[in-house]
This record gives structure tokens, sequence and C-alpha cells, in this order.
């Protein structure tokens, strides 16, 4: 008997049918019911997150924009330094040129004032003496001496003081290189944006990078290099003014003791002068003198000759008269007339060369005189001519190279020095 073929496997029941179908539908709704959820959620995150991202962007392109304001105030700040720290350096340099050109021209007044002391070392005799003349010189020496000294030591001061001017600004410079390369960093992130063609992720961009300093580190550097370079500036203004006081003050100083010495050289010019006037006089007087002593020797020679002419005609007369014969050989009046005329012609002829040997010994002492006039006419003369050519080259002093021209003659200096005139009624008293 053919029976029916029977599917085989698992039967479910009407219930077991119903019961799946209400649980897909059940399903069904819990996962759009989730779904939903989802959705929302991501909805508002969506919101939330674009909100975020574009208050981030805006706050940090505020704190990027007050970034460069900052960084541009400090700049500008750094700009101006500059330009002060520039002006202090260019006028310590201008001082500190002034400063050696003062120095370097007391070479001259040193070299002018040792000259005039070994001018005057040539002096010869009596007339080497340390009179205020030498005295006035040795103070310039030691004035000039003490202003290279002072003049050096601002140099030397000054050359420091540009050194530290110059590392100052070498400080500001890099601070200030560093802010406009900053400045160029900054403003190009501020640029930046999504559609910027060189943007990319980065390997661990939030890291903190080595050499990173806090805020208040950044703006304390700043304000050190600023600081310092404001004192740097304010100790070479001061310094500035006192070698500009001590360059004054030296000027002022020499040119006293210039003007002091050259007193003191003129006035020692018009002693000698007097005393070599003074000498002429005596010399001319002297002259006089011994020629009228020539003449008074010469008259008592001729009358010591007639003395003893006289006396050899007494004598001849006596002798003779020792001839008379006999009783005539008396002592009468002629005899003793003619013995104290001898006598007398003796003592006058003994008198005569007594006065013409002191006559002769005066003559003596007036050539020996004459000869110490003339000798130390000579001595002024010497020292007149060595004083003048002191007096002359300080005028190197005063007048410049190109004009000075030498009143001396070298070859023939006395040719140049005026003739003394003698004074107002000696020649008359002579």
């Amino acid at each position: 008997m053919t029976t029916l073929r029977v599917k085989p496997g698992q039967r479910f029941t009407l219930q077991d049918w119903h019961t799946n179908s209400h649980l897909i539908s059940a399903n069904a709704e819990c996962r759009r019911s989730a779904s939903h959820q989802v959705r929302q959620e991501a909805r508002a995150l969506r919101n939330e997150t674009n909100n975020q991202t574009k208050w981030d962007e805006h706050d940090n392109q505020t704190r990027l924009a007050e970034r460069i304001s900052s960084v541009n105030r400090w700049k500008e700040t750094l700009d101006k330094c500059l330009a002060d720290i520039d002006v202090e350096i260019d006028a310590l340099a201008k001082v500190k040129e002034a400063a050696e050109r003062a120095l370097q021209a007391k070479n001259l007044h040193l070299d002018v004032s040792i000259e005039c002391l070994t001018l005057r070392e040539s002096r010869r005799a009596i007339d080497v003496v340390r009179d205020y003349v030498e005295e006035e010189l040795h103070t310039e020496v030691k004035m000039i001496d003490k202003a290279k000294r002072v003049l050096q030591q601002r140099v030397n001061e000054a050359f420091k003081q540009l050194c530290l001017l110059k590392e100052a600004r070498q400080q500001l410079s890099r601070d200030h290189q560093h802010k406009v390369e900053a400045l160029e960093i900054d403003r190009m992130c501020l640029s930046l944006n999504v559609n910027s063609p060189n943007i990319s992720f980065k390997v661990n961009p939030t890291r903190v990078p080595d050499g990173s300093t806090a805020l208040h580190q950044w703006e304390q550097n700043s304000q050190c290099n600023k600081d310092r370079a404001e004192a740097e500036m304010k100790a070479s203004a001061g310094l500035r003014e006192a070698t500009a006081t001590a360059i004054a003050q030296i000027d002022n100083e020499l040119e006293a003791q210039r003007v002091a010495t050259e007193f003191a050289l003129r006035k020692r010019i018009k002693d000698l002068e007097r005393a070599y006037d003074e000498l002429k006089w005596q010399e001319q007087n002297t002259l006089e003198e011994i020629a009228e002593m020539e003449e008074d020797i010469r008259r008592l020679e001729e009358d010591l000759r007639g003395k003893i002419q006289d006396l050899k005609v007494a004598h001849t007369r006596l002798e003779t008269r020792m001839c008379r014969p006999s009783v005539e050989l008396c002592r009468d009046q002629a005899q003793y007339g003619l013995t104290h005329e001898v006598y007398q012609l003796e003592e006058t002829i003994r008198e005569l060369r007594q006065k013409l040997a002191e006559s002769q010994t005066a003559l003596d002492a007036l050539y020996r005189q004459l000869h110490r006039i003339q000798t130390d006419i000579g001595y002024k003369s010497s020292s007149l001519m060595l004083d003048n050519k002191c007096l002359d080259s300080r005028r190197k002093l005063v007048v410049p190279a190109k004009k000075f021209l030498p009143a001396v003659d070298t070859l023939n200096p006395t040719m140049n020095h005026p003739p003394f005139p003698p004074r107002s009624g000696q020649l008359e008293l002579a």
C-alpha cells in the first residue's frame, strides 16, 4: 500500500509561528528605537563638536592675534632701544676719537716743553740757573704727563664701554631677530585654514620641544635685555660727559700753564735784556775808563821819564861840583838845594813809580773786569737767543704747523736779535 511521504525535520506549532513573528516585529521596533537614539545623539554630538571646534578655533585665533600684538609691541620697543643704542655707540665713538686726538695733541705740547728745557740746557756759566721759567717748564711737563695718563684712562674706559654697548646691542639684535621670526611664524599660523594647501598630520605635534620657556621667562628675558641696554647707555652717557669734561678741563689747565710759562719766559727775557743792557753800559764805561787809565799811565810814564832826566841833571850837577878846588868845595846854598832836589826827585820818582804800579794794577783789573763783562755779555746774549728760540718754538702750540715760520735764523741766530740800545742817561753819566 502506498504511503504519503513527509519532509523530515522539526515541526513547529502555529503558536510558535505567531510567537516568532511577534518577536521579529518587537526586535525591529527595538532596533529602530536604538538607531533613532543613536542618530539623535550623533546629531547632538555633531552640533556640540562643531560649536566647540569653531569656538576653539576662534579663541586660538584671538590668542594668536594677541600674541602677535604682544610680540610686536616688544619688537617695537626693541626697535627703539636699538636705535637709541646705535646713537649712543656713535656718540661714544666720537667722544673716544676726540679723546684720542686730544691725547695725540699732547705729544706736541710735551715735545715743545722738552725742546725748551733742552735748549735752555745750553746756557753757560752763571746763566745756568733754576729760574721760574725752568720751574714752569717742569710743571708743564708734569701736567702734560698727568693729562696724558688721564686721557689714556678715558680712552680705555670708552673702549671698554663701547664693547659693553656692542655686546648689549648684539643681545638686543638677537632678541629682535627672534621676535621677527616668531612674528612671521605666528602670522603664518594665523593665516592657516582648512583650505590651506600646506596642512597635514604631524608626528606628535603636542610634544613640548626642548628649550621651551614659560611666558614670564620670555618676557623677563626681553625686559632684562632692554634694562641692560638702558643701563649701558646711561653709563655711556655719564662716561661721555666725564670724558668731555676731562678734555675741556685739561685743555684749560694746559692753556693756563702755557700762558704762565710764556709769561715767565717773557719776564725772564726782559730780565736778561736789562742785564744785557747793563753789561753793555758797564762795558762802554769800562772801555772809557781803560782809555783814560792808559792815557794817565802814559802821562805818568812821561812824567817819570822827565823826573828821571831831572834827577840825572841834579846828580850831574852835584857830581860836577865835587870837582871844585880847595876851599871852593864848600857846602853852600846851591849844594843844599841840589841835595834837597835830589832827595825830592828821588821821592817823586818813587811815588810816581808806586802810582804807576798801582795804575797798572788798576788797568789790569779793568781789563780783567772787561773780559768778565764781555764774557757775561756773551752768556747773556746766548741765553737771550735760547730763550727767544724757546718762545718762538712755543708758537707751535697756538699757530698751525703750516703757518709756523721760525723767527730765529738757525745758521746765524744773532742776526735776528735786535740791538740793545743803552739805557737813557747812562752815556751822559759816563
